[in-house]
């Protein structure tokens, strides 16, 4: 559960299926278009991975069961 002002669980699913929407998205692109050269390698595999990879990493982390943890977590 989320804390008091932390992002509800139905906002963390839709945060994790916004993320595999784009990295499949990247993918077509990539399929499509081939790899780019210079600044767009950059932008694609840098800025556009990193982002929706570390949304959806963080999204699942925060969607995992909470046996383990304290009631404040």
């Amino acid at each position: 559960m989320a804390g008091k002002y932390g992002p509800t669980r139905g906002e963390l699913q839709f945060r994790a299926a916004f993320s595999v929407v784009g990295l499949i998205a990247i993918a077509v692109l990539v399929a499509v278009r081939g790899v780019p050269k210079g600044p767009g390698l950059v932008e694609v595999f840098g800025i556009a991975l990193v982002f929706f990879g570390g949304t959806l990493v963080h999204a699942l982390w925060r969607l995992r069961p909470s046996a383990g943890r304290g009631p404040d977590r």
